[in-house]
């Protein structure tokens, strides 16, 4: 599990990876793949949220529960589905809500790596699962090393927008120091729970307005025509 293309994280991550509940959660990793069971993302992407967004480019972090299960979908980022596959229910949502809050037409794809890299940490609690099982990889450490990546941001950066969606982001997120970031929260985008209170949050714009407060440049929120490449 090496960090070879995350070098603005590996100072802070590096001794986490060698911790024996990582150890274990490699072992694991490793049987899975020794019985032939198809894990997502590909190894290649396990990392790439910290890939895409370098640590001191980090100026907002939004909370994802564990990838997609299907094919061709997760690539690393959460929400964030590959090009050219089909935009799920909760990134719809997500879509919804940024024309309702500033006007930006529906995007014609799912790929939010244009995000990463204008520093959207796109971190999931848990960064890999079975096919066809949501949520079979949680309780394996996974959630462990990401509590430490969002500790990294919190301690390191000043100033950072925490977008937390339903209840289990909001757990995660507990213990960000509210007077030196700005914490959002709102219920899950998911259908289930939207119509709750994610629909008219406007998340997007308030997170715009906090970092232009703090001389920061906004996000751009609209997605290219065309999603780069992965």
């Amino acid at each position: 599990m090496p960090l070879s293309n995350a070098k603005s994280w590996k100072p802070f991550l590096d001794e986490e990876l060698e911790q024996p509940y990582m150890l274990a959660l490699k072992e694991f990793l490793r049987l899975e793949k020794n019985e032939q069971k198809t894990i997502y993302p590909h190894s290649s992407n396990w990392f790439h949220a910290l890939e895409a967004t370098p640590l001191d480019e980090v100026k907002v972090v939004i909370l994802g529960q564990d990838p997609y299960h299907q094919p061709h979908q997760a690539h690393g980022l959460c929400f964030s589905v590959q090009p050219d596959v089909g935009i799920p229910p909760s990134l719809r949502n997500m879509f919804k809500e940024l024309q309702a809050d500033l006007s930006i037409p529906y995007a014609v794809h799912g790929c939010l790596e244009s995000w990463a890299k204008q520093g959207v940490l796109l971190l999931n609690s848990v960064l890999t699962v079975e096919y066809n099982k949501p949520n079979a990889h949680q309780g394996k450490g996974w959630e462990t090393f990401t509590d430490k990546v969002i500790q990294t941001v919190a301690e390191q950066n000043e100033h950072v927008v925490f977008l937390l969606w339903g209840n289990y982001a909001q757990k995660k997120g507990a213990q960000i120091n509210t007077q030196q970031h700005l914490v959002l929260k709102a219920p899950h985008p998911s259908p289930l729970s939207a119509h709750r209170g994610f629909l008219g949050c406007k998340h997007f714009s308030k997170t715009n307005t906090y970092l232009k407060q703090h001389n920061k440049t906004p996000i751009h929120w609209t997605l290219p025509k065309i999603a780069g490449p992965i």
